[in-house]
């Protein structure tokens, strides 16, 4: 514990995908006791908190999110009974939970909805987005589903089209009715009472609309291979100046418990993410920071990132950094495998709170999918858009199904399987798994590390990226490799000009001296200490 910080300001996030993390009753789908049972595994990578993708009732047409009952527990992940056991658990170990929620749309089978469409006079109709036909009968704006096509159904029965800014079983809620934002509090306050840390917001930034609906105008950036959402600037679907009252007032909600984590998911510009810290910092804790995955993988252009983010936070505002998600390619696909190692320790020295997918810390990869396989709704709808390779089944050890099941999964297991899981990796002095508790324990233990100050340095050699974090006397300096080379930095204006190196991405120069610069080999990153 480090006086005068909040538990998700020093901590580590740990994010699972419920069906793929453990199963145990042999539908080859992962499920709440599964979590539970491995909880130990999150706990002994040093992490603080579990963010739980959504498990609510629910068509999975999305796979959950399209929520059918924002207050239960889909019966293929188990009950709330198993989910209060899961929490019960958590906290034993002293783990957070921190819940998905979706805000932005229900499914089409929720109660509201169907009530909402039953007729123009229902009570409910104002709480999704009716509006009439142009004169030529064609949608009321030219607004684009992220998942390709109109964002716009027709309802024959009613005479009016609804919106959906995803999946047409996704509709959207109208935030602007007070009803709607009270009936969705009440749900929150439901996992709130009942134990949960924190939740993350899914698409926060969509609730908020332009009241004009007026049409998105072209993207000139656009280009062949870009899915059919980019042909538009979103400027009115989404990110509205409104959406200030929605994220206060959510924060309110969390506020009235406490020591209670917002985060919020935001695919935003940076400039207009900051917004999502709120007047005052009122809004979200966390206006989740994707910028790691969205820039090229270069020792200057992350550092120029790194500078910019740190520079536009707001007085106050505490930074956080993504690598990967159930919606993103693997980071090991991305920046290739030796370079997941640069991008491990990069994430957990930067300062802010650290968010680490599932199976990461093994290096897994985006897997092949065959034909006929295939699950995800952007691939069904959109060719080449498909999310199932970055969420296939956690691999566990080398018995049948990579221990994840004793059933077929219901994705296919990465063909290395046998020898990248936990069991095999937790016996190699060396692996992607020991680095990660390495650098956890490392992060751990160090206050600067944990809630230090951020400063860069300067080099000129190579493709190089090296930092200091430093707090109360306490300095560590991270250098990273960004490049396939050896290179040496001459200067790292070490304190006192000579340090030690506390740990190496390989794992093999413990205690070396160095300075005033430091050698690396191709793709290393190190951590001297004074």
């Amino acid at each position: 514990m480090i006086a005068g910080t909040k538990w998700w300001q020093r901590g580590i996030i740990y994010h699972v995908y419920p069906r793929s993390f453990q199963d145990t009753d042999g539908d080859g789908i992962g499920d709440l006791k599964g979590i539970e049972q491995r909880l130990d595994h999150i706990a002994g990578l040093g992490c603080d908190a579990v963010w739980i993708s959504p498990v609510y009732p629910s068509p999975m047409k999305d796979h959950g999110y399209d929520v059918a009952d924002y207050t239960g527990i889909h019966p293929l992940f188990g009950t709330l009974d198993d989910f209060d056991r899961l929490v019960a658990r958590a906290k034993a170990l002293g783990l957070k939970v921190v819940m998905d929620f979706v805000p932005n749309h229900t499914s089409d089978r929720h109660a509201w909805f169907l009530e909402s469409r039953a007729s123009r006079e229902s009570e409910k109709r104002d709480w999704y987005v009716w509006r009439d036909a142009g004169p030529d009968g064609s949608p009321p704006n030219n607004w684009i589903s992220v998942f390709s096509g109109p964002a716009w159904t027709w309802d024959e029965a009613t005479g009016q089209y609804y919106l959906h800014s995803f999946l047409p079983e996704q509709p959207d809620l109208n935030w602007r009715n007070p009803a709607v934002r009270a009936a969705m509090y009440d749900a929150m306050r439901f996992w709130l009472d009942r134990g949960i840390d924190g939740f993350r917001l899914d698409v926060v930034y969509y609730c908020m609309k332009d009241p004009q609906l007026r049409d998105n105008p072209p993207n000139p950036g656009w280009k062949p291979g870009m899915p059919e959402i980019d042909t538009l600037l979103q400027a009115h679907s989404n990110d509205h100046e409104d959406m200030a009252i929605v994220i206060r007032e959510m924060r309110a909600v969390v506020d009235a418990y406490d020591d209670r984590l917002l985060i919020g998911e935001i695919y935003l510009p940076l400039e207009r993410l900051m917004a999502y810290y709120g007047r005052d910092l009122s809004g979200a804790h966390l206006p989740f920071n994707f910028q790691l995955i969205l820039t090229p993988w270069e020792a200057r252009e992350v550092a120029a990132l790194v500078a910019q983010y740190e520079g536009l936070l707001p007085q106050g505002g505490w930074p956080n950094w993504v690598l990967g998600n159930h919606d993103q390619k693997r980071v090991a696909a991305r920046v290739g495998e030796a370079q997941a190692r640069i991008a491990a320790m990069l994430l957990l020295t930067l300062r802010g709170t650290p968010t680490l997918y599932y199976g990461d810390e093994l290096g897994m990869p985006n897997v092949d999918i065959p034909p006929g396989r295939g699950e995800d709704a952007w691939g069904r709808h959109e060719a080449g858009f498909s999310r199932d390779p970055q969420r296939t089944p956690m691999q566990w050890d080398d018995t049948e199904h990579a221990g994840f099941s004793t059933a077929e999964p219901w994705l296919p297991l990465s063909p290395d399987w046998r020898v990248r899981n936990v069991a095999s990796q937790d016996r190699d002095p060396r692996s992607m798994l020991t680095l990660h508790r390495r650098l956890l324990a490392l992060r751990r233990a160090s206050p600067a590390l944990a809630i230090g100050d951020w400063s860069g340095i300067e080099t000129v050699e190579g493709d190089v990226f090296a930092f200091e974090r430093h707090h109360q006397g306490d300095a560590i300096t991270v250098v990273l490799n960004f490049g396939a080379s050896e290179v040496e930095v001459a200067d790292l204006r070490l304190p006192g000009g000579t340090g030690r190196i506390a740990l190496s991405t390989h794992l093999d120069r413990d205690d070396q001296n160095v300075g005033p610069g430091v050698r690396l080999r191709p793709n290393e990153g190190v951590i001297i200490v004074a």
